[in-house]
C-alpha cells in the first residue's frame, strides 16, 4: 500500500485514487491518509477495483459503519446491505426508472443521513451516464452576506418524496416505509463535523417546506438556492470508467446521475451506504 497515490481531478472536489486494492486490508495509517483525503476533495475515485457484493461490504467497512438503504427492493439477496443501480428497472406504469435523475443528496429524510454512498461500476454504457457533483462548500462560500445572515438557523423539512420533485422515486413496501420516519428537519446550513466547514444543506427530491416559513416564500427560497448551488463553477463531472469505486461525502455535496446515454446498453453498479452524524 505504500505505492499509492491521491491527485485531485478538479479545482475543488475529486481525487483519484490509484495503487490501493480494496480486496486487501488497509493499514491504520492509510486509512487516515484516505480519510483526510475524502474530507478535502468529497469524492475518491479508487480506479481498477473489482468486488464482489461481500468483497464490497468488507472494503467500506475501513471507512465506516453501513446505513441501511431505504427501498429494499433494489437489495441483492445474497448480500442485502448492497444495492443495486441498474437502467433495466421500470415504474408500474412502464415508464423507464433512471435511478439518480436530479440533483439531491441521498436519504436526507433520514435523522442521521448517511455520511457517503459509495457506487461500483460492474457494467457500464460505451459512452454517457457521467455523475455530476456539486461543491455545496464553495456554493455557500460565495453566497451574498446577507443572504447567509437569512439563513441561519432556517431548517428545511425533509420527506421520503417531496411534493414539488419533478423525480418520481420508486414507492416504499410497506415494510420499508415502516422504517422510514415521515418527516424531520435539518438546518439548511449544515457544519461538516470532521472540517468544520459549512455547507448548504437541501436537497430538492426531498425538502418541501421550511420550518416555520409560508409555503410560497420557502418554495421560492430553496429554488433561489439551487439555481445559485447548480452554477458550473461549482460542478466535478465524473466520467466513469470500468472497475471505478467512487465514495463521495453527502454532507458536502449534490449529485445527480444523466440519462444520455444508449437504454439498450446496461448501466449496473453496486450501492452502499455510511453511517452519518445528526446533522448541525
Amino acid at each position: 500500500m505504500m505505492g499509492h497515490t491521491i491527485a485531485p481531478l478538479s479545482e475543488h472536489t475529486g481525487a483519484e485514487v490509484r495503487g490501493i486494492d480494496l480486496t486487501e486490508a488497509l493499514d491504520s495509517a492509510v486509512q487516515a491518509r484516505l480519510n483526510c483525503a475524502f474530507v478535502e476533495h468529497s469524492v475518491l475515485v479508487f480506479r481498477d477495483q473489482h468486488l464482489m457484493p461481500h468483497q464490497l461490504l468488507k472494503a467500506v467497512g475501513f471507512f465506516g459503519e453501513v446505513f441501511p438503504q431505504h427501498n429494499s427492493r433494489f437489495a441483492l439477496p445474497e448480500c442485502p446491505l448492497v444495492h443495486y443501480i441498474s437502467n433495466q428497472d421500470f415504474y408500474p406504469d412502464g415508464r423507464r426508472y433512471i435511478p439518480g435523475e436530479g440533483y439531491h443528496t441521498d436519504h436526507s429524510n433520514a435523522a442521521r443521513p448517511p455520511k457517503a454512498t459509495v457506487l461500483h461500476a460492474v457494467h457500464l454504457p460505451d459512452r454517457g451516464g457521467d455523475t455530476q457533483y456539486i461543491n455545496m462548500h464553495l456554493a455557500y462560500d460565495e453566497l451574498p452576506r446577507e443572504t447567509k445572515l437569512r439563513l441561519n438557523g432556517l431548517k428545511a423539512i425533509h420527506v421520503y418524496q417531496s411534493r414539488f420533485s419533478a423525480r418520481r422515486l420508486m414507492e416504499l413496501s410497506a415494510e420499508s416505509r415502516s422504517r422510514v420516519p415521515d418527516a424531520v428537519a435539518h438546518p439548511i446550513v449544515r457544519t461538516h463535523p470532521e472540517s468544520g466547514r459549512k455547507a448548504i444543506y437541501i436537497n430538492p427530491i426531498r425538502t418541501e417546506g421550511i420550518v416555520g416559513m409560508p409555503q410560497a416564500e420557502a418554495l421560492s427560497l430553496l429554488a433561489d438556492l439551487v439555481e445559485h448551488a447548480t452554477q458550473p463553477r461549482y460542478q466535478y463531472h465524473h466520467q466513469w470508467r470500468p472497475g471505478d469505486l467512487v465514495m463521495w461525502d453527502n454532507r458536502s455535496l449534490l449529485h445527480k446521475a444523466n440519462g444520455d446515454y444508449d437504454m439498450n446498453q446496461l448501466r449496473y453498479l453496486y450501492r452502499i451506504m455510511l453511517q452519518g452524524d445528526v446533522p448541525f
